[in-house]
């Protein structure tokens, strides 16, 4: 966190104060991120929102545990503020399908759409009728091609993308004994979330842990390669201390390769929760910890975002939510915190 800011909305709608802003993480249009506890709604507009008998669709990108937090954060504001949620769709990462949920949905004219667009050209099509129609749109993540804000949307919703890798590098740091080899196992492709995950992780290693050398980069696209990239790094490098993988999914080839090489010693850092690398970790196998984002609090930011636009408040475009690192000694916690449900049992019974 490098800067202060202050945002001064109109209307007492928006409560905010000073608040540190992470100035690594920026949108996919160069946007400032503004922290997700600034995106508040006042208690003195309930009445009024509830008056304006608003409703709202969660038209989602997929269904996992990760969305359900989403959808429960954005249900229990929109609840506190009397809007019903009249659709919920899962798109299974099918751009088709998500366009034709968008058209289902407007039938029942929703005040509100929430969504993570899939892909930038159809999604840019496919919610236009929907702004035609004065819907107040908040994006998770991404955007769909060629909107501008605050015309086409009120906010894009997303992780502190650089909060997320240098917690990664820290805690990769820190089971290691702050000195080492590492390799990186980095998203290849053009992928404004994960890229900047993965490149504040390597930043901070680069700056912050001078004992400590990256000597092995990799990049994936597709995780069913994930062990034979981890074998091929190994067989070059076999006295590398730690591994840094792009998201859980590839993590776990990762984690077969090093216990198909009897590989005991080599640590695992990776983004978000799974609870096979989890079960490792929490018996003190391969893996040192996991960097999740709160994703509960995405979905209340979402929801309060397109309240605040509903209320004609401005709204910040592009907000990001805190990042939380889980360990083996704070598993459950960090499970409520990520996504406000107890950790699973398999964690907890070790």
């Amino acid at each position: 966190m490098k800067q202060l800011i202050r945002h001064i909305l109109s209307g007492a709608a928006l409560a905010l104060a000073t608040l540190p802003v992470s100035a690594q993480t920026v949108g996919p249009q160069g946007e400032t991120a503004t922290l997700s506890s600034a995106i508040v709604v006042a208690d003195e507009n309930i009445e009024a929102v509830r008056a304006g008998g608003h409703t709202a669709a969660l038209l989602w990108h997929d269904q996992s545990d990760f969305v359900n937090a989403v959808t429960a954060g954005a249900t229990d504001e929109f609840t506190r503020f009397g809007i019903e949620v009249v659709a919920t769709t899962s798109a299974g990462f099918d751009a088709a399908k998500q366009r034709s949920d968008i058209e289902t949905a407007l039938v029942k004219k929703p005040s509100i759409i929430l969504s993570l667009p899939l892909d930038p050209v159809t999604s840019a099509a496919a919610f236009e009728e929907a702004k035609a129609e004065g819907v107040k749109l908040v994006f998770l993540s991404n955007l769909p091609s060629g909107y501008k804000h605050p015309d086409d949307y009120a906010a894009i919703v997303t992780d502190d993308l650089f909060q997320m890798g240098k917690q990664a590098a820290d805690a990769l740091a820190a089971a290691m004994g702050g000195k080492g080899t590492v390799g990186w196992v980095f998203h290849d492709a053009a992928y404004y979330v994960t890229n900047q995950r993965d490149n504040a992780f390597k930043t901070t290693i680069e700056n912050d842990y001078p004992d400590i050398s990256i000597v092995a980069e990799q990049g994936i696209s597709d995780p069913a390669r994930a062990e034979d990239i981890a074998n091929a790094m190994l067989l070059r490098n076999p006295d590398l201390g730690g591994i840094y993988v792009t998201w859980a999914g590839p993590a776990e080839g990762v984690l077969a390769a090093l216990r198909a090489n009897g590989n005991k010693t080599t640590k695992i850092v990776t983004l978000d929760l799974s609870e096979p690398i989890a079960l490792d970790m929490v018996r003190g196998g391969n893996v040192a910890a996991i960097v999740a984002d709160e994703a509960y609090e995405l979905g209340r930011a979402m929801a309060a975002a397109a309240i605040l636009d509903l209320l004609d408040q401005d709204v910040p475009p592009f907000v990001v939510a805190p990042a939380v690192t889980v360990t083996a000694d704070n598993v459950a916690e960090g499970w409520m915190q990520s996504l406000h449900i107890e950790a699973p049992k398999s964690l907890s019974a070790q």
